[in-house]
């Protein structure tokens, strides 16, 4: 009895001093849902230490990334080696292959786990990586010894084309690192996109060496508003603030992002939202004479001049501001914002109404798809397509233009009956710096109330264009995230977790797979505890408060 008492605590000892055997995370987990999953009866392939990952010439750097973010979720630090070199032999191995006739999708992958292999294929850099992200996932997030993967088949693809997530840094700005772990975010949860949003009334984000006093004057507002913009009196805390990203620091983040399967598409806003620019040189200005200081307050639509005038300057300084950050972003699109332009200031400007005049616009809204028109031809000498937001169809404007829509699903229809390619992008619900309860004590946001399960039940293409086979018009949608009531790092992951999660599996997982209880189920036994593993905080409430709330 003595004996016998002695090797169970032995066991029990050695089981709490030593990273173990584990078995895998179940593949029922998976988010987003994949498109097919077949399991391949009871067999296993087990990875351990010695199990090598082998990559086909295209994928070296997904099988660097791949090992790094194994070794940091496991501990497994597995060798690395070319197809094509001679390595030590190995009775497992992690195989990522290039495959243009098996994979016949544009970011399509398979992962088989069979025999003594896990095998991913893809022909794309995001289809590797998506494979890669749906094979960490069936490891388990704890310092394991060996884990054993029970064989399976997986088929997978996106629904969309577009899958993208936004973020503001003018109103607060976040540093590297932290763009970095959001665009990590990004590529574990199968997005496509990152939107970065870089310049608005409240800062310019980026280095301009063509126009420096973007980046001495532009970047920095001499304080910020605290508490909500519509409370009076109005309260400031006398702190300047500021700074902006080096081309460096920006070309840093786009390796790193390509890397990922990650497009980062800046955003530039014109010609409204402007008023960084026109502190920085008031000659582009309606009022040239008038010196404007960087916006310190929010909500500057019709409230505050931040318009640019349409004379000779303006449109020299659009064509050498849009090319130079052109240059730096091989996305081949761009954004310019073109939203929320007051009309009020051109009309109580002569210059501006001369200009209209003189080029037989019809009015405000012709001078707005003016300046919009210009601008998507400096940009296309550069090779770049023009993404607005849905306020640039107030005129005509060539079909090439994308049409990223925050308003209803009116606006969508709207822009698609006109030909346009539409990525839908709704306040209500894919605003995610809205409130996500209705909890006076939650933390401070805008306005508005997006739960998760809004979030989760939102379907991109409107009924209207599904009836009128119109629906091909509608390539994706995106969350958006700004940041004038989110300042801390911490607050932008309570704001976007769980709802990002949701808005992947809208964007990815068929249709008639998603079920808003097995996703619940997976968020509570497989991704919270990945947010946790993230040190990343999130809104825990989400049963609680819901759309019928």
């Amino acid at each position: 009895m003595r004996s016998t008492f002695y090797i169970i605590l032995t066991t029990t000892l050695l089981s709490l001093s030593i990273p173990f055997l584990s078995g895998a995370q179940s593949v029922d987990d998976v988010t987003p849902i994949p498109v097919e999953v077949i399991k391949e009866g009871r067999g296993h392939v087990t990875i351990d230490g010695k199990t090598q990952i082998v990559f086909d010439k295209q994928y070296g750097a997904q099988a660097e990334f791949m090992r790094e973010m194994l070794a940091a979720q496991t501990g497994l630090n597995l060798p690395v080696y070319p197809n094509t070199a001679t390595k030590p032999k190995a009775s497992h191995h992690i195989r990522l292959v290039f495959d243009s006739k098996a994979i016949d999708k544009d970011e399509m992958y398979t992962l088989t786990v069979s025999g003594k292999d896990v095998t991913i294929r893809a022909k794309d850099t995001g289809g590797m990586v998506y494979g890669i992200q749906t094979l960490l996932q069936l490891f388990p997030v704890k310092q394991v010894r060996e884990v054993k993967i029970p064989d399976v088949q997986i088929k997978d693809y996106p629904r969309f084309a577009y899958r993208g997530m936004h973020l503001d840094v003018v109103r607060h700005m976040f540093p590297v690192e932290f763009i970095k772990k959001y665009i990590d975010y990004l590529s574990f949860h199968k997005f496509n996109t990152f939107h970065w949003h870089l310049t608005d009334d409240q800062g310019w984000r980026i280095e301009i060496e063509s126009y420096p006093k973007l980046n001495t004057v532009g970047s920095w507002r001499k304080e910020t508003l605290i508490g909500h913009f519509k409370d009076q009196p109005a309260r400031y805390d006398g702190t300047r603030y500021g700074g902006y990203y080096t081309k460096d620091e920006i070309l840093e983040v786009i390796n790193y992002a390509s890397v990922r399967g990650i497009d980062i598409i800046p955003e530039i806003d014109i010609p409204g939202h402007s008023r960084a620019t026109i502190a920085a040189y008031p000659e582009l200005s309606t009022r040239p004479d008038t010196t404007w200081d960087v916006a310190t307050t929010w909500g500057m639509y019709n409230r505050q001049n931040n318009v640019l005038q349409p004379n000779p300057a303006t449109f020299q300084f659009l064509e050498t501001v849009f090319q130079e950050v052109a240059d730096l972003f091989p996305s081949e699109y761009f954004h310019l914002g073109g939203d929320e332009t007051s009309k009020i200031w051109w009309k109580a400007d002569p210059v501006s109404q001369a200009f209209i005049k003189e080029h037989n616009l019809k009015d405000e809204k012709g001078l707005q798809t003016y300046f919009v028109e210009q601008v998507a031809s400096y940009l296309a000498a550069k090779g770049k397509k023009v993404i607005g937001w849905h306020e640039i169809l107030e005129g005509d404007l060539s079909k090439s233009t994308l049409i990223m829509n925050w308003g209803g699903e009116k606006e969508g229809i709207a822009a698609a009956r006109r030909g346009h390619q539409v990525i839908m992008s709704p306040g209500k619900p894919l605003y995610f710096d809205h409130y996500q309860s209705k909890d006076p004590n939650d933390s401070l946001a805008i306005h508005g109330y997006n739960p998760l399960d809004a979030v989760y039940a939102f379907e991109p293409v409107p009924k209207a264009l599904r009836e009128q086979k119109l629906g091909h018009y509608i390539i994706g949608a995106q969350g958006n995230l700004w940041t004038e009531y989110i300042g801390s790092q911490a607050k932008v992951q309570y704001m976007i977790f769980p709802r990002m999660t949701a808005l992947s599996e809208v964007l990815w997982s068929p249709v008639e797979k998603r079920n808003y209880t097995d996703f619940k189920s997976r968020l509570k036994s497989a991704i919270i505890p990945r947010y946790t593993f993230w040190e990343a905080s999130y809104f825990p409430h989400y049963e609680q408060w819901t759309a019928e709330k």
